[in-house]
């Protein structure tokens, strides 16, 4: 009776044993890539460098600078909104440095797998 589906000798063909090798070697060069992305630092400024924000890799905010003359106590809500700037651009930064990572890792396939 012949067997349905499965390789001969029960093993795993050469393809997908050097498939899995692939993967492997993927996935440790993925690690490194995020480790050294997470030591790098993005800075974005708003108002004109009134106020500058510096993010880490991993998205924390490492740093905020504030231009003295950007502390104006009657327009606390323009300094709000000026931080949010620089957050939102510093993120925004380091968000693309991280896809730029995933797009070198995956060939351009988006970072994903169908499966």
């Amino acid at each position: 009776m012949a067997k349905r589906g499965g390789f001969p000798g029960g093993g795993m063909p050469g393809n997908m044993s050097n498939l899995m090798k692939q993967a492997q070697r993927m996935q440790r060069q993925m690690e490194e890539s995020q480790k050294e992305l997470e030591t790098k630092e993005f800075t974005a400024s708003a108002g004109g460098g009134a106020v500058e924000v510096t993010v880490s890799g991993s998205k924390e905010v490492l740093r905020v600078k504030l231009a003295e003359d950007a502390v104006d106590p009657e327009d606390i809500e323009m300094l709000q909104d000026l931080i949010v700037a620089a957050v939102n651009e510093a993120m925004h930064q380091a968000e693309e440095a991280s896809a730029a990572i995933m797009n070198k890792m995956t060939g351009g396939f988006g970072g994903g797998f169908p499966f």
